[in-house]
């Protein structure tokens, strides 16, 4: 296995590890949300108030126009590379979701917003989510 070191930029993700802890701090601070998009879409899906909606829908907004900006500013496209294709891609999907319907959150709550609240039940929950991950590359990579 090679590694590719090309794709290996320091700095950028030091900077959007950064705006995505200031992100969810903001969210916390003025919203008194957690930062997890599986409790953000099911609140689009079943909102508890039009207030609860709106700032919801700006929230995934910004994350789908986001990456639009960013090819804007550079002037270029941003390299993408599918990492699943066919059947395993809704699959995969299903169980994201089956997950954080067990987990009571996905990755991004638990693991950025759980984690830096000192949660058990988050810091358990990434275990999980890390452990399950290293389980399913080598399946994936070694067995299919």
């Amino acid at each position: 296995m090679t590694v590719d070191f090309a794709s290996f930029t320091p700095m950028a993700s030091l900077v959007g590890g950064v705006m995505i802890g200031v992100a969810a701090l903001l969210l916390m601070l003025l919203h008194g949300r957690v930062m997890g998009i599986s409790g953000i879409l099911g609140g689009i899906v079943q909102p508890s108030s039009r207030d609860d909606l709106r700032w919801r829908l700006l929230f995934v907004a910004g994350a789908l126009l986001g990456p639009l900006a960013v090819i804007y500013l550079l002037g270029r496209p941003i390299t993408v590379a599918p990492v699943a294709s066919g059947m395993m891609l809704p699959v995969a999907g299903f169980l994201v979701g089956l997950g954080t319907a067990i987990g009571s959150g996905c990755t991004s709550g638990h693991g950025i917003c759980g984690l830096a609240r000192l949660s058990p039940r988050s810091a358990v929950a990434v275990g999980m989510f890390m452990v399950t991950a290293v389980i399913t590359v080598y399946i994936v990579r070694h067995m299919v």
